[in-house]
């Protein structure tokens, strides 16, 4: 990938975070070929210069690499496997990168079987509109001669100083499980500060500047609870039955290495009621709207 050669990227997952992704990787030059289950994903980008493929295998059979960027474990097994999964198309000593928050399961027992092909898991931080602006956060877990060789992919949808090389096969999806994780408490217990706060009688941007201003402060509280607390927007483009699943994938990895995880199963717990409340589809921060309905207010500036 040296010079000014542009590998064909074959893409497989067209959802809100992936359909920002391919724009980024169309604008920087990349030959484009993509695949989803619903074909309506791709007609956009088909406008825009990328290549419709039928299958994964297709995809992976006209590709460089291929990318998969799916909801679930579940999802990327499926799309791996089979007559027309991505490992019947893609080449000896291809190259295989897993952006999905996935487990690393799913990819060892494919590398395994799989061994001459190049695998990474490289999952992202960002949101929605990261993907769609090309700043996503990106933690890559594989061989250091592969992240070398592929940075300059990942920079086409990333901060080129947020593309962290977090260690070996499995570290990225390690690393991504656990922000997830700790960002929902951030969520949670932030949400439950400024409940208590507004119904005790404090104004509540009066509150919010006071956790800014000290130890507690974090980058939810300075900067991404501002969706909620000034446009009520609860980012839909993150679906809670997505974030519940991310949470029941963390709490799983801790059980498997032997860490008691109290705190996360409480958040966890919160975020499920959320879902049975408001529905699978509702934002990834709608739990906020738990703590709203109690206080029978809305949290806003």
């Amino acid at each position: 990938m040296a010079g000014d050669a542009r590998p064909t990227v074959g893409f497989i997952g067209l959802g809100s975070m992936g359909s920002g992704m391919t724009r980024n990787l169309l604008r920087a030059g990349y030959p484009l070929v993509v695949n989803d289950i619903r074909p309506e994903q791709g007609a956009g980008l088909v406008d825009a210069g990328a290549r419709w493929a039928d299958t994964p295998a297709e995809t992976a059979a006209r590709s460089d690499l291929v990318i998969t960027m799916l909801p679930t474990p579940r999802h990327v097994a499926d799309v791996l496997g089979g007559p027309a999964g991505v490992l019947a198309g893609i080449a000896d000593g291809g190259t295989w990168v897993d952006m999905s928050t996935s487990v690393p399961e799913v990819a060892d027992g494919i590398r395994l079987a799989n061994p001459g092909l190049h695998v990474l898991d490289a999952p992202v931080s960002g949101m929605s509109s990261g993907a769609a602006a090309g700043t996503l956060q990106i933690f890559v877990g594989g061989e250091a001669s592969d992240v070398t060789r592929l940075r300059p992919v990942f920079e086409a949808m990333g901060s080129p100083e947020r593309i962290l090389h977090v260690g070996g096969h499995g570290a990225g999806y390690v690393v991504k499980l656990l922000i997830n994780q700790l960002w929902f408490s951030h969520l949670v217990a932030t949400a439950e500060v400024l409940a208590v706060g507004v119904k005790a009688g404090v104004d509540l941007g009066v509150l919010r500047s006071s956790l800014v201003a000290s130890p507690a402060n974090s980058a939810f509280v300075e900067r991404d609870v501002l969706s909620v607390l000034e446009q009520g927007d609860y980012d839909e483009g993150f679906a809670i039955a997505l974030a519940c699943k991310d949470l029941g994938l963390s709490i799983d990895l801790a059980r498997a290495v032997g860490v008691p995880t109290e705190l996360s199963a409480l958040v966890e717990q919160v975020y499920r009621r959320a879902r049975a409340s408001y529905g699978d589809r509702a934002g990834e921060m709608t739990p906020m709207r738990l703590y709203e309905d109690l206080i029978e207010r809305e949290l806003r500036l």
